[in-house]
């Protein structure tokens, strides 16, 4: 199979080629924030995101494309390219995915929304590790979002449901939970370039279950919390978000490796 890089190097050079209006899409990088899409509006999303945990490691590039239904309301696609710590290139799952923002307030300089989400993760991708989902999967959360001028902060709850392997082995379910802050030291006006800083709370709560039988039982599940600061620089309709997870407490079974850190960086284009 091609290497993964030759997947990802064409989205992201037809987006860094591109330029146009605004940007204005103000989530978090790990967490998930209530932000949509005008009505019509198209966003092309690429992706990069690496994770260590004990001896396996992964690295993950994205293509979405999201398009605005209404103002409030955006649909979208992703198609995901991962490789393993072996160098094994596999086809991920493609994700089909929705986005609800049922209230917004705007008052001088600040907008608070909130919005439902949900998210279908197809069983058509080739499994990592040996393992390979006989269903879908499925998440659906909600999130909150304030955005000043100078202040930010996020905060979001989602419940992602696995189906069993292929081989019959169960796969936990995960609680995901994000609270973040975000600062613009310097206020900009529209046509300058945008920094945020970030600093977010991101905790996995997995769900305990067993594996085979006997000597190859295998306990898995437990709880983790990351710290992970972040960055997004956005300009008019261009926008880069980057950061780091960096473990900060982890109750986990005994057979379920601790997450060593994971890095992320994305590139949105709006049109």
């Amino acid at each position: 199979m091609k290497n993964i890089a030759q997947y990802a190097f064409l989205p992201v050079l037809t987006i860094l080629f591109l330029g146009a209006e605004t940007a204005a899409a103000h989530d978090p990088v790990f967490g998930l924030g209530p932000h949509t899409l005008f009505k019509g509006g198209v966003e092309i999303h690429a992706g990069g995101h690496r994770e260590k945990s004990g001896d396996e490691s992964e690295t993950e590039a994205e293509l979405q494309f999201k398009y605005g239904l209404t103002g409030d309301w955006v649909a979208g696609i992703g198609i995901p390219y991962v490789r393993s710590g072996d160098g094994d290139d596999n086809r991920g799952s493609t994700n089909l995915s929705t986005k609800y923002r049922f209230w917004r307030h705007d008052s001088f300089g600040v907008q608070e929304s909130m919005a439902v989400l949900g998210k279908v993760i197809l069983d058509d991708g080739e499994g990592l590790h040996g393992v390979e989902p006989d269903g879908n999967d499925y998440l659906v959360g909600l999130t909150y979002g304030y955005e000043g001028r100078k202040w930010y902060r996020w905060a979001s709850v989602r419940h992602r449901f696995n189906a069993d392997a292929t081989t019959g082995a169960e796969r936990p379910n995960v609680w995901l939970v994000d609270l973040v802050g975000g600062i613009r030291f310097s206020p900009t006006e529209y046509h300058e370039p945008d920094w945020v800083w970030m600093l977010e709370l991101n905790g996995e709560l997995i769900e305990r279950v067993s594996q085979g039988t006997g000597s190859a039982e295998k306990q898995l599940g437990g709880n983790q919390w990351f710290l992970s600061p972040g960055l997004m620089w956005t300009y008019r309709n261009f926008a880069i978000k980057a950061g780091v997870q960096l473990p900060l407490f982890y109750d986990l079974s005994k057979d379920q490796e601790k997450g060593d850190y994971r890095a992320l960086v994305e590139l949105e284009w709006h049109l």
